[in-house]
């Protein structure tokens, strides 16, 4: 038996019970509070060159919606864009996300179309040697390549910078 009076441990465990319950409702609160202040992430495109590969989140992206021209002028002369060293003889693989697929897509090099089309799909191959000739407009060591969602207008802009091998 205890040594303690009537009811007391039976009120011990009622002040347990009711710090778990604050816990946790104090953490269920932070993580809906975490959650409401996340932005929602836009789509992904990667570009895939032998075993190496980048991912990026959109430089301009308006949930769908057109992108202001002013704003792609400036996604266009980023800094901060993911780099990838291709080596020309290599094949580049483009994978989007079907959200920038279902509104069609297509590339662009230094701001300037390069595809005449555009695709729905979510994975596409250009041959490397593409991305480092003069003929359409690239030049022979470095070139920012743009994947553009949208065909009748720009709904969002992935850039990553294209470094040539130094290699080959």
């Amino acid at each position: 038996m205890t040594s303690l009076p009537r009811g007391r441990a039976a009120n011990g465990q009622r002040a347990a019970r009711r710090r778990r319950a604050v816990a946790t409702v104090g953490a269920v609160s932070a993580g809906l509070l975490a959650l409401s202040a996340c932005d929602k992430p836009t789509p992904i495109a990667t570009v895939t060159v032998g075993t190496k590969s980048v991912s990026s989140e959109a430089g301009c992206y308006n949930d769908g919606d057109p992108v202001k021209t002013a704003d792609l002028t400036s996604c266009l002369r980023s800094k901060d864009i993911k780099s990838i060293t291709i080596d020309p003889d290599e094949t580049v693989r483009f994978g989007v996300d079907p959200k920038i697929a279902d509104s069609k897509w297509t590339i662009l090099m230094n701001g300037q179309q390069l595809l005449p089309t555009y695709s729905d799909k979510t994975y596409l191959t250009i041959p490397g040697s593409v991305f480092f000739n003069q003929q359409y407009g690239a030049n022979a060591t470095s070139n920012v390549i743009s994947v553009k969602m949208g065909d009748k207008t720009v709904k969002g802009l992935w850039s990553f910078k294209f470094k040539k091998d130094s290699d080959n």
